[in-house]
């Protein structure tokens, strides 16, 4: 009983953050979904499809249930699983994570949590492992680059929000007064410390 309740919820978060990850691309020009967006070239087309690519692996392969279509080269020195070519369409990308999820839905319906799978890229005695480890990695990797999506859309048009039907009209009367608030502190907070005869360093 405990098993598919943990399962079950488990499963479920993935299902919501998938959906979360993919809202970050909804209203994009061409360009702002691809361009980089960050110093090391992290953008939120190339966050799906680095996503994508995970899920199939450890959902897919690792548990014995391969996708069925061609997965794209992954952790390469040039990062290209984490961006898009320009004759990759946002079409194909986001129909290969689709598809990916009714895969991995399968197999998270088929097997138990105990059931075996092996991650060859992982150090022994780590790489044999089960269908309970993997979901909590994948679900942990999803999370963890929807976050980054989050503050990267942010920065693109100011949306902010994790699902359609949170969004909120942007304040920027409201965003500025809080941004001031929060610089404040912060300002604050370091002249207490250099009262105190912290090592925090000064402001910039």
């Amino acid at each position: 009983m405990i098993d598919e309740f943990a399962k079950d919820s488990l499963h479920q978060r993935l299902r919501r953050d998938r959906e979360a990850l993919l809202w970050k691309l909804d209203g994009l020009s061409e360009y702002d979904a691809r361009r980089p967006l960050t110093a090391t070239g992290t953008n939120l087309l190339g966050l799906v499809k680095h996503v994508a690519t995970v899920e199939a692996r450890y959902l897919g392969e690792v548990l014995g249930r391969p996708s069925p279509e061609p997965l794209c080269r992954w952790q390469d020195s040039d990062g290209s699983d984490q961006w898009a070519a320009e004759h990759e369409t946002r079409e194909q990308i986001v129909g290969f994570y689709r598809r990916t999820w009714e895969h991995s839905d399968a197999t998270i319906g088929a097997l138990a949590l105990d059931a075996p799978g092996r991650v060859p890229w992982w150090p022994e005695p780590h790489a044999d492992t089960n269908l309970f480890a993997v979901l909590v990695h994948v679900l942990g990797e999803t999370v963890r680059h929807a976050g980054q999506a989050d503050i990267l859309r942010e920065g693109v048009d100011g949306r902010t929000g994790m699902r359609a039907e949170h969004e909120q009209p942007v304040d920027e009367e409201a965003r500025a007064a809080h941004f001031a608030k929060v610089e404040q502190a912060a300002r604050a907070a370091v002249r207490i410390d250099e009262v105190r005869g912290g090592s925090g360093g000064g402001m910039r």
